[in-house]
Parts: C-alpha cells; sequence; structure tokens
C-alpha cells in the first residue's frame, strides 16, 4: 500500500467533510446517489464512447494502481546498475554468449529479456541502441495511453457535473409553479453535481493520471539505463567503463561503486 497516496486522499475528503460539519449538521444535503450516478456513469460512459474498451478498463485498473508501493525505486536502480555490471565481467571473461545463462534471472523484464535475444544475435552496440531503444520507447507509448485516458475523465466529470446542475435546474423550474416544496431537492441536485464532478475531476482521476505518468517517466528513466547498458555489453566494453557511464546518469549520491558492491559480497 502507497502510504502516501492514501494519507493524501483520506486529507483531502477529511478536510471537506469537516469545513461542512463546521459550517452545517445537516451533512446529509450533501449526500446525493443521483448525483453520483449522473457524474460518475456519465464520465465513464463517455470514456467508453470516445476510447477503445479494452484502454478503459486499464485506466480504471490505473486508479487502483496508484494506492500501490511504487517499485521502480533508487534501490531498483541501483541493483540494475549492479546486474549490467555483473554481465560485463562475464562478457569480459567468455564472451555475450556466456549470458545466455542469465535468461532465467530477468524473464520477469520484458526489456532485459528481449536486450539478451538481441545480444545472443551478435549484433554490434550501434545496432542494439536503437533496437532497444525502440522497444523502450513503444512501452513508454502504451503505458502512457492510460495516462491520457485519465485526463480525458478528469476533464469529463466537471462537465457532467454541470449536466447535473442544468437537469436539477430544470427539474426546479418545472415545479416552481406546482410544488414549490421541489425547489430545494431540485436545487440540491444541481449544486451536488458540480460539487461532486469538481472533486472526482481533482481528487481521483487527475492525482491518479499525474502519478501514472510520473511513475511511467521513472520507468522510462530506468530503462533508458539498461539500453545503454546493453549497448555497452554488445560492444564487451570493460566493467569499470561501463559503471562510468550507467552512474552519469544517476545522483552522484548513489552512484554505483564496483569496489565496495564486491567487498560487501565477499
Amino acid at each position: 500500500m502507497a502510504l502516501s497516496t492514501l494519507a493524501g486522499v483520506l486529507a483531502g475528503l477529511g478536510l471537506i467533510v469537516m469545513s461542512i460539519l463546521l459550517e452545517t449538521t445537516k451533512f446529509g444535503i450533501f449526500l446525493s446517489a443521483s448525483s453520483l450516478m449522473m457524474v460518475v456513469g456519465g464520465t465513464i460512459a463517455g470514456v467508453f464512447i470516445g476510447q477503445e474498451a479494452r484502454y478503459v478498463v486499464q485506466a480504471l485498473k490505473g486508479v487502483f494502481e496508484i494506492y500501490k508501493p511504487q517499485k521502480a525505486g533508487r534501490g531498483n536502480l541501483l541493483g540494475e546498475v549492479g546486474n549490467i555490471i555483473e554481465w560485463a565481467y562475464i562478457v569480459q571473461s567468455g564472451g555475450v554468449i556466456k549470458l545466455e545463462a542469465e535468461a532465467d534471472k530477468v524473464a520477469h523484464d520484458p526489456l532485459m529479456a528481449f536486450g539478451l535475444n538481441v545480444l545472443m544475435a551478435g549484433h554490434k552496440g550501434e545496432t542494439v541502441r536503437p533496437i532497444m531503444q525502440n522497444f523502450s520507447d513503444q512501452a513508454f507509448t502504451r503505458r502512457n495511453v492510460q495516462v491520457e485516458i485519465l485526463k480525458t475523465m478528469a476533464s469529463l466529470a466537471p462537465a457532467f457535473g454541470m449536466v447535473g446542475t442544468l437537469v436539477g435546474l430544470i427539474i426546479m423550474l418545472a415545479n416552481m409553479g406546482d410544488d414549490p416544496a421541489a425547489l430545494g431537492a431540485g436545487l440540491a441536485i444541481a449544486l451536488n453535481t458540480t460539487l461532486y464532478g469538481v472533486v472526482v475531476a481533482k481528487m481521483v482521476f487527475a492525482p491518479a493520471s499525474s502519478k501514472l505518468d510520473q511513475r511511467s517517466n521513472i520507468l522510462y528513466f530506468i530503462d533508458s539505463i539498461k539500453v545503454e547498458g546493453l549497448a555497452l555489453l554488445a560492444d564487451s566494453v570493460s566493467p569499470r567503463e561501463v559503471q562510468d557511464r550507467l552512474n552519469s546518469y544517476l545522483d552522484p549520491e548513489v552512484h554505483f561503486d564496483i569496489d565496495q558492491h564486491r567487498s560487501e559480497k565477499s
């Protein structure tokens, strides 16, 4: 569980609820199933009309993915760099073909698994780099489909809030002469849907798209390091040079140190 995400959501909703309770004890007037259905249902329906269904489903799953902890971090990054440097030692001692035994260790990582196959084909670094960069770019593009759909949903939610406002006003005006008591219900629907539209957009869909976009960029950065490492392995570059080139991508505070790493392992 990503505690910071959960804490942000709870804090945001909590502040809204607290602000309401400070001004009125009639909290029930802010609860409207019809308004919620209009905003959420209309937003989801609208995005299904404009986007392919399977991508919409992935985007909706992405809303819940942000509550899971981010796997790609500094520790993961250093692990990837260390792994590539260890492979450089293997290549130095026995050639690229010796990396075939490492295939099972990276089966969970599509980029590295494909990269090993490319290396096994005997390509040089100048060929490996564009192949793997294209693989990374296309993966980034596929991930960003979810981001764009969630951005669309964030823009649709307030619009459906306005639709609810118009519906509520129509109800209110239609009953103005016959039943004055119905004016309050119509106005409540009108204002609640506007409120729900903004809250759903700014606390659900927009934050989800931002976090997924950030995570996608982090993965793209890590993939860029992997691409560079694979190209260097294809050219049988020395482990020390591999270290220096990959460290150029990293914050100086977390530069990989071969000597320290090997002393810790021994």
